[in-house]
């Protein structure tokens, strides 16, 4: 009977190992390359703030047309909190100013990031970017 529960709580130990390395974590401190789109839910409707491009430790944007600005760096820390080191398009202009993003890598879903602005008034809006999934 020991043997056999050693056995299951080996097996058990391995399958966690396994799963966790599968994984995505936030050690390497930065998001996966490739495009964001961000939308916030407004009055029932979902509404396009843009696109912003992450490459390394450098980001774009956002974007709604046209080109391409400089790049700036950007700081991600253990728990998935990122740190914008530059401009941040209207998230970041007009009295606006950022609370808070928090990324969110899931290997069954795309790799996100929740940014939340505070607004010149004192709300607070919620918009989630998504990296698309042809990337």
């Amino acid at each position: 009977m020991t043997s056999l529960i050693s056995r299951i709580s080996i097996g058990i130990v391995f399958l966690a190992t396994a799963t966790g390395a599968a994984r995505a974590d936030f050690s390497d401190g930065k998001m996966p390359d490739g495009t964001y789109h961000c939308e916030v839910y407004l009055l029932g409707m979902f509404l396009n703030l843009g696109d912003i491009t992450i490459k390394g430790n450098v980001y774009t944007g956002p974007v709604t047309f046209g080109t391409v600005q400089q790049g700036y760096n950007y700081q991600m820390d253990a728990n998935g909190v990122i740190s914008w080191l530059g401009p941040l398009g209207g998230y970041t202009a007009g009295g606006n100013s950022l609370s808070m993003t928090q990324a969110t890598l899931d290997g069954q879903n795309p790799p996100s990031f929740d940014i939340i602005m505070k607004q010149p008034d004192g709300a607070f809006t919620a918009s989630t970017c998504t990296k698309g999934s042809n990337q």
